[in-house]
């Protein structure tokens, strides 16, 4: 209760901020708007071309598309400002106000600017998405739904924890911009169906860098029938990130040199 009251706080004090700059504020909902339209335009041009993409039909993919979007929303609105700020702690020796908090010093980091103006976004890409379902012509049962909107919420951790793997040597590194670039570069998979890449890039995006697990795998168990190990080998693979992520921060903070010393 002690931590749902302080992330409380924060959606105030985010809110109330957010107000302070409304320009600023309608500025990036409208920016976000567009990164719709364009993602949705490209797979509308695209079956102008081919009936079938990766074996999915087009509201099928779709739903695909949205759940995508929904899952960056989500990240945009929860975690993404956050982890923006969180080499400047590390360089500036600011992360030092954070650490002596009587908190999880990463749930504070993690959760304590929510995006106001995402919130806005979010509530469009939910839209798109409710939209692209009542369009899907695949048949499915609510328990079905309710197992997809699992996945995608845990697609929406996996996608936070990759982005913390890859913020974390800013420890060791001083500067995190090589393996920011690196991060969203790789992340642009997210936007494809996991069916589309062969070989050892495939592997790479499903293994070791799983990119492809974060809504391509949930949308895989959603219109297809029901495979054990692929549901297996994404709460594995989440889980294994899971400890990764955990395992780093904490050799991190060890490496750590706050302002003081």
């Amino acid at each position: 209760m002690r931590y749902l009251r302080l992330y409380l706080h924060f959606l105030r004090f985010s809110f109330s901020r957010a107000m302070e700059f409304r320009l600023d504020f309608f500025f990036k909902i409208i920016m976000d708007c567009m990164f719709y339209v364009v993602n949705l335009g490209f797979y509308k041009i695209l079956f102008l071309t081919t009936p079938m993409l990766a074996g999915w039909s087009e509201d099928q993919t779709m739903v695909f598309v949205s759940s995508y979007l929904l899952v960056d929303a989500l990240h945009m609105t929860v975690f993404a400002s956050n982890m923006w700020w969180l080499p400047y702690y590390v360089n500036r020796g600011d992360l030092d106000s954070y650490l002596i908090r009587p908190v999880s010093t990463l749930f504070f980091i993690s959760l304590r600017d929510f995006a106001a103006n995402s919130f806005v976004n979010l509530l469009i890409a939910l839209t798109i998405f409710v939209s692209a379902l009542a369009n899907l012509q695949t048949p499915y049962t609510t328990g079905q739904l309710l197992f997809y909107l699992g996945c995608i919420l845990n697609g929406w951790l996996l996608h936070y924890v990759l982005q913390m793997i890859f913020i974390i040597p800013v420890f060791w590194t001083q500067s995190g911009k090589g393996f920011n670039d690196f991060f969203f570069s790789m992340g642009m998979a997210i936007e494809r169906p996991d069916l589309v890449y062969r070989g050892v890039l495939r592997w790479v995006l499903t293994l070791i860098l799983p990119f492809a697990l974060i809504v391509s795998f949930p949308a895989r168990l959603f219109f297809g029938p029901a495979t054990p190990n692929l549901f297996l080998h994404l709460v594995a693979v989440t889980l294994g990130m899971w400890g990764l992520m955990l395992w780093l921060w904490r050799k991190g903070l060890r490496a750590y040199s706050s302002a003081s010393s």
